[in-house]
């Protein structure tokens, strides 16, 4: 096993994980501070599940005996208007399910099967939210504006009858 190669990619996913992790945090600030509660907490609950993948990168690196490096990859990008946080999100996480697979593959190259099962768990993953993110852009291209006023008018009933923790 080329464990050198493996760690480098790990790394690599770690800088990609990290980074979506800010952006999607991002995202779900300005989704709740606009209303949009079932936005902003799919941004939240993804950045979540980011967060657990940099946890098994990381542990899969040390196990190896590798430098886990914490650099998140790229600049955050600050975007206010839902259909291009959705935009980027779709593109991210197709980006990540290619990325990951092509390491899978690279992993199994190098005689690292554990790294290579751990890329394809984590395209499951990356597969999942793109498809959450592509229905949320199919409902607001449908449904326009109007699926965001939604949104907001619901939490404002719920603040009304006292209920703020219902969405």
């Amino acid at each position: 096993m080329k464990k050198e190669k493996s760690i480098e990619l790990l790394n690599k996913a770690i800088a990609d994980e990290l980074a979506a992790v800010h952006q999607y945090m991002y995202f779900h600030f300005h989704c709740d501070d606009q209303g949009y509660d079932l936005l902003a907490n799919l941004f939240k609950r993804t950045a979540i599940d980011e967060m657990v993948h940099v946890e098994q990168l990381a542990e899969r690196i040390l196990f190896l005996k590798g430098e886990v490096e914490m650099k998140a990859a790229g600049e955050m990008k600050k975007i206010h208007e839902v259909k291009e946080m959705l935009a980027m999100a779709t593109d991210m996480e197709e980006g990540s399910a290619r990325d990951y697979n092509d390491w899978a593959n690279e992993c199994s190259a190098n005689a690292d099967s554990v790294s290579k099962k751990l890329f394809e768990s984590l395209v499951e993953d990356e597969e999942r939210h793109y498809n959450q993110y592509d229905d949320e852009m199919e409902n607001l291209n449908k449904f326009g504006d109007n699926y965001l006023a939604l949104q907001s008018i619901e939490r404002s009933k719920n603040f009304g009858s006292g209920h703020p923790g219902s969405m």
